[in-house]
């Protein structure tokens, strides 16, 4: 290919590009989401130091990971119904709020030196029950933020902006630590105020029609929704079986000190690795959009990733165990990116918290349970047995679902135009008094 032509072919993508940063209001929902995951990750390392070094029990370790599930599990769904009733940016500002009164108990409990695993629980039940309304919340948002042709580049780039936070956070957590966890609970405060002021100044396009009908018949219409449409209910469920199956997190400790025989810096590789290769992913479909034949490339995604898992769990080198864990990650972005522009692009503004707040729950359950399922099954078959019997349960339920979901497959390329073509307008629309319950005004 001559210099000409290369030039040629890089003019779309470097337009594409100015055209997402010419969006004000997507720039600054994307710092936003930096500085709120930044914090996030931030507390989480030093509750896990802090929890160790006061009871030395690996359980408790466990119950702070409970303790933020519990109220994301039972309160979802409530926070979909309230991000399609108020405004979505104050409900942020609200998490962020919330979030940051955290942090500043934690604070003044570890200055103060009268932090106990109690006040710890308490104050972490409080940061899980924010991110139940924050994930929701900002996943309906964003589609407000940006055109419809660039939709997809905008959730790729966000989840890079998620991914780039997860590597960052614990490593600038852990240095930060080193004077006290007082400093990085401050410092998590600092930034979740700050990411309640760039939400102030986020302007969206165009205002929501907001949902005025309330009652438990509303809550449960984001169900509904994704229940009445096969392909969004495929993608869901296909990635929350993936990483329930798959995952093998919760066992990195294991692999790294009796399997692969590193220290705590290569558990810390290990553990950043797979976030390397989403980030990574993020990126070059930011840059390079998928083009056609979107469902089956999250097919052969997932696929990937089942197969990057067996990899995994029988390496005995550490370089091609890291290599391993990159491709899964990478992997799993490409199922990340073609299931959220599903969700967003099938998904009319007025339901898009309820919907989203379903797809919350999905990975929110995947994530939690995979840990679980992870430790109940190595304690029965074995830790290296559970890893591959986990890759091999992925790879059947790609294809289980490529049986049970043709329409899924059928996707080709991530717009609005075709997804409501091929998918939406090929299945049963919602009950008459479901799809008209919000404010037309």
């Amino acid at each position: 290919m001559t210099r000409a032509a290369r030039r040629k072919a890089r003019a779309p993508a470097v337009g594409r590009d100015r055209a997402l940063l010419a969006q004000r209001p997507f720039v600054l929902f994307w710092f936003a989401r930096v500085f709120a995951m930044l914090a996030r990750q931030m507390v989480g390392v030093a509750v896990g130091w802090q929890m160790y070094a006061l009871t030395g029990s690996a359980l408790d370790l466990g119950f702070v990971g409970l303790a933020q599930f519990v109220p994301s599990f039972f309160l979802v769904l409530v926070a979909g119904h309230v991000a399609d009733r108020f405004d979505r940016r104050r409900v942020l500002q609200a998490c962020m709020v919330a979030e940051s009164l955290a942090a500043l108990g934690l604070c003044a409990g570890s200055v103060l030196g009268r932090i106990d695993p109690a006040t710890i629980f308490v104050l972490v039940f409080v940061i899980g029950a924010a991110r139940a309304f924050e994930m929701p919340t900002m996943q309906a948002l964003l589609p407000a933020l940006v055109p419809e042709p660039l939709l997809a580049r905008a959730i790729a780039a966000t989840a890079s902006a998620g991914q780039a936070a997860i590597i960052g956070g614990p490593a600038l957590g852990g240095l930060l630590y080193i004077a006290g966890p007082g400093i990085v609970y401050s410092t998590s405060m600092a930034l979740f105020m700050l990411t309640g002021v760039i939400v102030h100044l986020v302007r969206p396009r165009h205002a929501p029609p907001r949902l005025t009908a309330p009652g438990v018949s509303s809550v449960l219409d984001g169900i509904r929704f994704i229940r009445a449409r096969p392909a969004v209910l495929g993608a869901i469920s296909l990635d929350m079986f993936a990483v329930l199956l798959g995952g093998a997190s919760a066992l990195l400790p294991i692999y790294a000190r009796d399997i692969l025989f590193t220290g705590p810096w290569g558990l810390g590789l290990l553990r950043s690795a797979s976030a390397v290769g989403a980030l990574g992913m993020a990126l070059w479909l930011a840059h390079h959009p998928m083009r056609g034949h979107a469902g089956r490339r999250m097919f052969a995604g997932v696929a990937l990733f089942g197969v990057a898992t067996i990899v995994f769990g029988i390496s005995r080198s550490f370089t091609l165990s890291l290599a391993a864990l990159i491709v899964l990650g990478a992997a799993d972005m490409v199922s990340v990116v073609v299931r959220q522009s599903l969700v967003q692009l099938s998904t009319p503004d007025h339901m898009r918290g309820r919907v989203s707040a379903v797809n919350a729950l999905f990975i929110g359950t995947s994530n939690q349970l995979g840990e679980f399922e992870s430790g109940l099954t190595a304690a029965w078959l074995g830790v290296v047995a559970s890893v591959v019997a986990g890759g091999i349960g992925t790879l059947a339920i790609v294809a289980l679902w490529m049986r049970l979901f043709p329409a899924l497959a059928r996707v080709e390329r991530l717009d609005s135009s075709l997804v409501t073509n091929e998918i939406v307008a090929a299945t049963r629309p919602l009950p008459q008094a479901a799809a008209h319950r919000h404010d037309r005004a």
